[in-house]
């Protein structure tokens, strides 16, 4: 329509003015002015065609075609939904260098921590099995150092094992349960080494009335156990464990097992529940345990969607608490 009437215009120009200067002045504009128009027109179609052919593409196959009343309106559209597109990806591509340096870091932390007590472990037994040693004490020292080392690795193995059933959504066996009886199976089990330290491990109060909680028993049990091991592991010398129960809601108890040991400093309570990472590596390793306890009470509790809290500082004991639902 546009060309038309700039065709029609010319030959009203030329009927008008002929060949004079103004005329072919008037007319080289105007049939520069319908070249720049017809090509715009032209580009803006082909363009827009091509961008149907992406827009229809899988990546914008959920999204409307462009509409046909306002090809600028739509344009606009389309940049801003390709710019949405490419942020999306950019914090995808992000969010894989995270996971990509957080398993370089894992496998390390795994590979350090199967090599020191396997290494350990083979340095006393080829001793041994040289046979250049009269002492049977010490050779049988050696023999004990060997299997202790070796019990370590035996830990790590099962609980990567356990850590990766996790992972991978083992499905939780939900149950009615008194907690304090299974709380005192745990303590029971973990009494000897309590003693060796010292330590006593007890209830804030007597309850002898049952609390019944809905879980998965075996699991919950491994969390008590990780819990009160780890308070044991770093309690100090004839010190105190005392596992208390609260309401936290209507629906929902609080379990918190409270020591006075060595405690945590601030900028180490955020990352606790990491695989391997310890506040002190230098006195944890004379404690044992695989450093995946911690990790492993964190996705049972995110499998049976509850919360782990944390309150702790330097030299004035730790306080590791969770929820659980209640039964009934």
């Amino acid at each position: 329509m546009i060309c038309a009437a700039l065709t029609s215009i010319g030959i009203l120009l030329y009927y008008f003015f002929g060949f004079s200067t103004i005329g072919i002045l008037l007319f080289t504009i105007l049939s520069f002015t319908l070249v720049f128009i017809s090509v715009r027109t032209f580009l803006r179609q082909f363009i827009l065609a091509e961008l149907r052919k992406v827009y229809d593409s899988s990546l914008f196959e959920n999204e409307p075609f462009l509409k046909k009343e306002s090809n600028e309106l739509d344009f606009e559209h389309f940049l801003s939904k390709v710019k949405a597109f490419a942020e999306s990806k950019h914090q995808e591509i992000e969010q894989l260098h995270n996971r990509d340096d957080f398993r370089k870091e894992f496998m390390g932390d795994v590979s350090h921590e199967l090599k020191t007590p396997l290494f350990t472990a083979q340095g006393y037994l080829l001793t041994v099995l040289e046979g250049n040693m009269d002492d049977e004490k010490l050779e049988k020292k050696y023999l004990k150092r060997a299997k202790k080392s070796l019990d370590r690795l035996n830990s790590i193995v099962r609980d990567l094992d356990t850590l990766a059933k996790l992972e991978t959504g083992t499905k939780l066996n939900q149950e009615s349960f008194n907690i304090v009886q299974c709380t005192r199976e745990v303590m029971d089990m973990l009494e000897y080494s309590a003693e060796k330290k010292d330590m006593v491990i007890d209830f804030k109060e007597p309850y002898d009335y049952p609390i019944m909680v809905r879980a998965d028993k075996k699991r919950i049990e491994q969390v008590l156990t990780n819990l009160i091991q780890n308070s044991i592991n770093y309690g100090k010398m004839g010190g105190r464990t005392i596992v208390s129960f609260s309401s936290h809601s209507i629906y929902r108890l609080l379990i918190a097992i409270e020591d006075d040991g060595m405690g945590i400093e601030p900028e180490n309570i955020p990352r606790l529940f990491e695989r391997f990472y310890r506040t002190d590596k230098s006195r944890s390793r004379e404690h044992g345990g695989s450093g995946l306890g911690l990790a492993i009470v964190k996705h049972i509790l995110e499998a049976h969607d509850q919360e782990a809290f944390v309150q702790s500082a330097p030299d004035q004991g730790s306080t590791f608490s969770f929820t659980l639902n209640k039964a009934g």
